[in-house]
């Protein structure tokens, strides 16, 4: 791949202080920098994440230190719209399958590691991508309830094989804070939070109908499969006010 020019390299916006990268197209970039071995820790920020880390200095950090961070959710892009700034969303987990759908088609497919999920869960979701896309070169996976005497271990097996592309669906915060935590282990590879995607890929759950994404109320239908998260679900009028308040009270500019 060639490398990247400087029109292509991320524009900076502000999302209730937080950043937000916009590029026009996030999985070639991650592309360019996994051939280039760079690494990189992307962030899939949504109105949820936004309000966590309103309330969490390590998770904001977090985000603020990412290299790239890319507007998940609706209301990122509904603010953003607010704010003069048009921009496509960018569902992590179409992030994450495009890149997989690209892993293997260069002379040397990338290795890609699965953590996360209940057991068994990442093992189903790498066997469904190695019938769907034959040549994807997924070379372990590692369920999201590690003992902690198996940490080192597994810790270690991540330093010995390398992988390229690190997909970590622990939920949010703790993805994130793992990812930073340990990337050191393969400074060269992409690490992305997946949430929930195992799963998906697995079958063990389904995604929102095209209808609902896009119209943006894949958050109502989460909440119809998993009622529990109903108190989580405040953090969307919440981000909605905060965002509105935001408007009047700063400016918001987008730099070069």
């Amino acid at each position: 791949m060639n490398e990247l020019t400087l029109s292509e390299m991320p524009k900076l916006f502000s999302v209730l202080g937080l950043p937000m990268h916009l590029l026009n197209d996030y999985p070639r970039w991650l592309a360019n920098r996994i051939e280039q071995q760079f690494g990189c820790h992307v962030i899939t920020l949504n109105a949820e994440m936004t309000m966590q880390a309103a309330q969490n200095a390590a998770l904001a950090n977090i985000i603020h230190q990412s290299e790239l961070v890319i507007p998940d959710g609706s209301g990122i892009v509904l603010y953003m719209k607010l704010h003069g700034k048009s921009v496509n969303r960018c569902p992590g987990i179409e992030l994450a399958e495009n890149l997989l759908q690209r892993s293997h088609q260069s002379d040397q497919p990338w290795k890609i590691f699965f953590f996360g999920g209940a057991p068994g869960v990442a093992d189903k979701a790498a066997d469904v991508w190695r019938y769907r896309s034959p040549g994807i070169q997924i070379i372990g996976t590692q369920d999201g309830y590690l003992k902690p005497e198996d940490e080192a271990d597994f810790l270690n097996r991540l330093k010995t094989v390398q992988p390229q592309l690190i997909y970590v669906g622990l939920g949010v915060p703790k993805q994130e804070l793992w990812i930073s935590q340990n990337r050191y282990l393969c400074p060269n590879a992409v690490w992305i939070g997946v949430g929930g995607s195992f799963d998906i890929w697995a079958g063990t759950k389904e995604r929102a109908p095209e209808w609902f994404c896009r119209h943006h109320l894949e958050w109502l239908y989460r909440l119809y499969q998993e009622p529990w998260r109903w108190r989580r679900m405040l953090a969307l009028p919440q981000f909605a006010w905060r965002a509105i308040v935001y408007r009047v009270t700063q400016r918001n500019p987008v730099s070069g």
